[in-house]
């Protein structure tokens, strides 16, 4: 299972990066080595600061969609969530993080899907305690621990 840990994040800084032109996965140009640009997390990937909020992974159930333990979701609340995306829910008292399956919808009930095989899709119905709590919009990941 992959639970969540919500993180309330502080955008009101600015972070600037310098950011390369190109960043290529086979032999470096010469020419790469003058940076031309920079990225502002804030401006660049944080489009609603008010409504988005970090959290930690817990778990391997999103492993196939490159969500691992560990990982960081920078999760926005003002998307209106559509079928398939990557949410944050709160089941009966818990945040999980899976696909939102609304295939269902006219049966009465919706799925959370995990992306690991290992895993059931977690069955929505009247009965459970369940919102939508955001939409995954970005994850980060730690390369070097």
């Amino acid at each position: 299972m992959s639970n969540i840990q919500i993180i309330d994040g502080e955008f009101g800084k600015r972070l600037k990066l310098h950011l390369a032109p190109s960043i290529k996965a086979g032999f470096p140009s010469p020419a790469d080595d003058y940076l031309h640009d920079s990225i502002d997390f804030n401006r660049d990937l944080i489009k609603n600061p008010e409504s988005t909020f970090y959290g930690r992974v817990d778990g391997d159930s999103m492993a196939d969609a490159g969500i691992l333990d560990g990982d960081i979701a920078v999760i926005d609340r003002s998307i209106e969530p559509a079928d398939g995306d990557i949410v944050v829910g709160y089941v009966n008292e818990e945040f999980t993080i899976k696909y939102l399956d609304l295939s269902h919808k006219a049966d009465g009930y919706i799925e959370l899907r995990p992306a690991n095989t290992r895993y059931k899709p977690i069955k929505i119905d009247d009965g459970d305690d369940f919102e939508v709590w955001g939409v995954v919009v970005w994850t980060i990941r730690n390369w070097h621990k």
